[in-house]
């Protein structure tokens, strides 16, 4: 324990305590917008995914997870998990400042899985899924881009193929999660009625519209909290606040012109393509750059959510589309867009070449294959013991009764619903007045 001196809290320290707060309300903000996005019968279900995502990814990230994703590293693939156990060592230090910053990271990211699998997916098994998917493919990505391993500065990969940008997680965030969603929707498979059942619906745009509010206010301490300099705070800011503005309006336009009208669903969905493009790029490219940026990302994760229909994919919440897409988008972006640094390098429209685009490139396959391959594995691993599926009648009857034994609305279809998994003994319905007097007259 590093307990011998004292250093006083400092501007920069109060503005990442801050950022871990803007960053930790992403999550309950993503149940918000993935739940108002589902049928009323599984709103609760999808709410309760993202926070049991921060539950769980929390305990591990003291426990286990930060040492993985920083420090001593084994192959230049994962930092030695017993390094900083506890983060006992860390007491003592402002390292337990940044340490708290990075696992909202972690938290938010493997709660953006969740929204592929909605409606259908069993809450235990989601619950095992989480804290393996944490370890063996999040902190491992954190660590070989931020941690010094084989995408940092100094990696075996960086030296054959280059420096990847990836400020604050196009590939560790974005695409790992967005890999591993469509993983998850061809293993669990399609809901009943995908793409015939009018009620699959979104439910609750307002839901939706706050959920995505929230998400565009966090997104400034996701993105800024890392900023080491006002110069590079303020490029930050300005690309997080015009490029989902700029995705929003150039999806709503997509919107117009391929199914004739613009859709409050369409706005929020285009906030978060822009946010999700920025994501990688926010401190290297300029704002006119960024503009662009948002423009090309509405439009084509708009394009992208539209595929699903025509491949059979069951992305229930349009992860694959907005994340995958979105996160791809951004990263590749920076091949052409990126600035140069003191007059070196950039992307390919700045006369960098190819070196940033190949760099770039490189740590997309590298992020697609681990992801990819470690959900497989454990997808399947789940889905052919416990199961990853409810039952056809759990489905049917929604999986927020099924699972959690609530509903988020009280209607009164639902309490008049035959159905009872749990066997409770429904009380007598009361006698009418009419009728109770008549009882008693004969009485």
């Amino acid at each position: 324990m590093r307990r011998d001196t004292q250093v006083q809290i400092t501007a920069e320290n109060v503005w990442v305590l801050v950022s871990t707060a803007l960053v930790l309300i992403m999550t309950p903000g993503l149940g918000l917008f993935y739940g108002g996005m589902t049928r009323a019968k599984a709103a609760l279900n999808m709410i309760m995914m993202s926070f049991i995502s921060a539950g769980i990814v929390g305990v591990i990230w003291v426990l286990w997870g930060y040492s993985m994703s920083g420090g001593e590293g084994v192959l230049g693939i994962f930092g030695n998990p017993f390094a900083n156990f506890g983060l006992t060592n860390l007491i003592g230090s402002p390292d337990l400042i940044k340490a708290a910053y990075a696992g909202t990271f972690a938290m938010v990211t493997v709660a953006l899985i969740s929204g592929a699998i909605a409606d259908r997916a069993k809450f235990s098994s989601w619950a095992l899924f989480v804290p393996i998917w944490v370890t063996l493919v999040y902190c491992p990505l954190a660590y070989m881009v931020w941690g010094g391993g084989l995408l940092g500065a100094n990696g075996a990969i960086t030296a054959v193929f280059g420096q990847v940008i990836d400020f604050a997680g196009g590939t560790v965030v974005e695409i790992s999660s967005g890999v591993a969603a469509l993983v998850l929707a061809v293993i669990v498979g399609k809901r009943q009625g995908f793409g015939k059942d009018p009620n699959h619906r979104p439910h609750n745009i307002p839901f939706i519209m706050l959920g995505a509010a929230i998400l565009w206010f966090g997104w400034f301490g996701f993105n800024g909290g890392a900023a080491t300099t006002a110069e590079q705070a303020g490029l930050i800011w300005i690309n997080t606040l015009v490029t989902p503005a700029a995705a929003m309006l150039s999806w709503l336009v997509t919107e117009k012109i391929r199914h004739g009208h613009p859709t409050s669903l369409g706005a929020a969905s285009g906030v978060v393509a822009g946010l999700v493009a920025i994501t990688p790029s926010c401190a290297n490219i300029s704002p006119v750059a960024a503009i662009g940026l948002g423009l090309a990302a509405g439009a084509l994760c708009a394009i992208f959510v539209d595929l699903k229909y025509r491949f059979g994919l069951d992305d229930s919440l349009d992860v694959v589309g907005v994340h995958l897409g979105g996160g791809l988008i951004g990263t590749l972006a920076l091949g052409f867009i990126a600035l140069p640094v003191d007059g070196q390098g950039g992307g390919l429209f700045y006369g960098g070449g190819l070196h940033q685009l190949v760099a770039q490139t490189v740590a997309v396959l590298v992020t697609v294959l681990l992801s990819g391959l470690v959900t497989t594995v454990l997808g399947l691993a789940i889905h052919k013991t416990l199961g990853f599926r409810v039952s056809e009648e759990a489905e049917n009857v929604g999986v927020d009764l099924s699972e959690h034994a609530e509903t988020a609305y009280a209607f009164g279809e639902l309490s008049r619903s035959r159905f009872n998994p749990f066997h409770h003994q429904a009380p007598a319905p009361a006698a009418a007045p009419a009728a109770q007097e008549k009882e008693d007259s004969l009485v």
